[in-house]
């Protein structure tokens, strides 16, 4: 009996040791000259990219441990009171190990976890090509203060080469380590930014494993995604081909305007604001097109992305903007943008006799040679 009693308390001894802690636990080692006392703080990101507190401890014998609940993969970030800079750590069930220099917290070694250690391999691999590229704008502001153009231009197409590298590398980073928290952080950044087609961040996001998929940066990818489709949904509606949606708005005089109403037989739609510099510097020649091609059939409707009614009327007088105009005063929420997609200004839209849509967004020569070819 003794002999079955030793051997089930070796292993539940055996259990304990190797079960993980229900959250994470960080076990951090300073050296630097750390105060007994200094804080520590923990801290997240909020929806507004701004930091606020989860946790704080101090350092004793510059030492530390703090812990926390980790449902699912989370960043959290440690500050060191009175210290420049921080580390980044991925919060997750286990027992983390930070080592850092006080002074060079950005360079802290990370490890004990799965998470930590995709994150920082991914991390050490990025700084190299960081690396490059600094040396690389260093020798170039270096060249251009001498004078060696031929250099300057040498070293813009090698640092071109690096920025296509670079986007490979996170790529394949992310379909190497669909596992990976970071791999979902990538795949969010490079849907913001639209460095990434929604297609291709469908198929990486498809590949995460389904513990990441439960992450929040894997639910903010789904909402980009639905916001991509929608965007692009939309888009299709005023794509080249498409019959242009009508719509109707106020003119400065009061009055309420439709497109329909302010067609001929080729029309342009002109969103311009008064503040906006190159819809200005463009009104020149969209004035002189309007003049020549106007009794040809060619007619324009203005739809003005200004706030004040006061500007926009005032803009319209002195650039001798003689067409049909409407504005909901509304900047970028005014309606007829919307309908159109219309994120950026200017931007224009060329319909032919039955209302389909041509062309957009040209200028210059290119605008009056496609108005000429539409009217002969």
């Amino acid at each position: 009996m003794k002999k079955i009693l030793l051997s089930l308390t070796v292993i539940v001894g055996v259990v304990a040791c190797n079960s993980k802690p229900e959250g994470f636990v960080l076990n951090g080692t300073l050296t630097g000259d750390v105060e007994n006392g200094t804080q520590i703080f923990i801290r997240k990101i909020d929806e507004n990219n701004q930091p606020y507190d989860i946790d704080t401890t101090t350092v004793e014998n510059g030492k530390f441990t703090i812990s926390g609940p980790a449902d699912s993969p989370d960043l959290i970030y440690v500050f060191v009171d009175k210290v420049q800079g921080y580390t980044l750590v991925v919060a997750e069930k286990g027992e983390i190990e930070l080592s850092a220099q006080k002074d060079s917290l950005n360079f802290a070694k990370v490890k004990g976890t799965e998470q930590n250690d995709i994150f920082f391999n991914y991390l050490n691999e990025s700084r190299a090509l960081s690396d490059q590229a600094m040396s690389i704008q260093r020798d170039m502001q270096n060249a251009n203060m001498s004078g060696n153009e031929a250099t300057v231009n040498s070293l813009r197409d090698e640092f071109a080469e690096l920025q296509e590298e670079y986007k490979n590398f996170e790529l394949d980073f992310i379909k190497n380590n669909p596992n990976g928290l970071i791999s979902a952080l990538l795949i969010e950044k490079g849907l913001n930014t639209r460095m990434v087609e929604s297609e291709e961040a469908q198929k990486m996001y498809d590949a995460l494993t389904p513990e990441i998929k439960e992450t929040l940066p894997a639910k903010n990818i789904l909402k980009s995604l639905e916001a991509a489709k929608a965007r692009e949904e939309k888009g299709k509606s005023t794509t080249i081909g498409a019959t242009a949606p009508d719509f109707s708005g106020p003119t400065p005089d009061g009055k309420e305007l439709s497109l329909k109403e302010a067609m001929g037989k080729v029309t342009i739609i002109d969103f311009w604001a008064a503040w906006c510099k190159p819809c200005r510097v463009e009104n020149p020649n969209v004035v002189k097109i309007y003049n020549k091609y106007h009794s040809k059939g060619l007619n324009i409707i203005g739809v003005s992305l200004d706030r004040k009614e006061e500007d926009w009327k005032k803009a319209i007088a002195d650039d001798q903007l003689s067409w049909n105009h409407i504005s909901s005063l509304d900047y970028f929420n005014d309606a007829v943008a919307k309908l159109y997609n219309v994120e950026a200004i200017p931007a224009t839209f060329i319909l032919d006799e039955n209302g389909v849509i041509v062309a957009k967004n040209l200028r210059g020569p290119e605008l009056e040679s496609k108005i000429s070819e539409l009217l002969q």
